[in-house]
């Protein structure tokens, strides 16, 4: 049944999100995605700093307690500490850092006509030649998002359920910056659409590869976990975030506030509505 969840819940993330995009007009889209990146920053961030890292810290913690006897006490040599862990937490959001650095692991929000002053040609130019950068990239990190999922599944299935949304909320106005750029770098909807349905699918190979790697090395688990929230917090903080730094009215800055407490509060109920069916 985890399996089952784990591709439910990355199809969802990485394929229902494409065809949601491609439903909406050009222009619905453009100012759509600047409501859904302030509501994705707030969903990363609840999710990373209030449930993943967390989950990350109480297990190693559950882990020691149950340790006793000179064999186990021998053995917490091999267990993650919490220097381990922060560690992990550096190298994540480093590795993160060089992935965008190469356009390996791009965030598409950018495109003509969204506010920020785009030159003409920025979407092709963002597009690269045959959009390839923009699919190479959102490839890899809709597979990285994939093994993200499976590592919360395995952890707890609320825990994969609520990092699936985080996933989920972040993707659909990364899929919506792709297919703009696409479409204004002259790609017909249908191409648009299918090239993005085919990265999209990235996601459930990635779910699929995680849970049978993870699976038999439960001791990964804390690892995982905070990688994955590297990855959200770096997306939070280094690319939707920014975005929301600009000068606006009282009013458009209220609304991005609002809408960013909004995905901190999806996040907050979420949870707590799981963990109240699970009892």
């Amino acid at each position: 049944m985890t399996l089952l969840y784990i591709i439910l819940a990355t199809a969802i993330g990485g394929i229902v999100s494409v065809a949601i995009a491609a439903t909406l007009t050009v222009g619905l889209l453009g100012r759509v995605v600047k409501n859904l990146v302030s509501l994705s920053a707030g969903v990363l961030l609840a999710t990373a700093l209030l449930h993943v890292l967390p989950e990350a810290f109480e297990s190693i913690a559950g882990a020691h307690d149950a340790a006793h006897g000179a064999a186990a006490t021998a053995a917490d040599g091999h267990r993650p500490t919490a220097a381990t862990l922060f560690a992990t937490l550096l190298a994540g959001l480093l590795f993160f850092w060089l992935l965008e650095k190469a356009e390996l692991y791009r965030h598409v929000h950018h495109h003509e006509g969204d506010g920020h002053d785009h030159h003409h040609h920025f979407d092709a130019q963002q597009a690269g030649r045959g959009g390839l950068a923009v699919l190479v990239g959102d490839a890899v990190h809709n597979f990285c998002d994939g093994v993200i999922i499976a590592a919360a599944f395995l952890a707890d299935p609320a825990l994969g359920v609520v990092t699936a949304i985080a996933v989920a909320a972040h993707e659909i106005p990364q899929e919506a910056g792709d297919f703009i750029v696409l479409l204004n770098a002259g790609f017909g909807r249908a191409k648009a659409l299918a090239f993005n349905l085919l990265s999209g699918a990235a996601a459930v190979a990635g779910g699929v590869l995680g849970y049978y790697m993870v699976g038999p090395f439960q001791n990964l688990l804390p690892y995982l976990l905070v990688a994955a929230s590297s990855s959200f917090i770096y997306v939070a903080v280094a690319d939707l975030l920014p975005q929301l730094q600009q000068r606006l009215s009282w009013r458009e800055t209220a609304l991005q506030v609002a809408w960013l407490l909004a995905g901190l509060a999806i996040v907050v109920v979420a949870r707590e509505l799981l963990q109240q069916h699970a009892h």
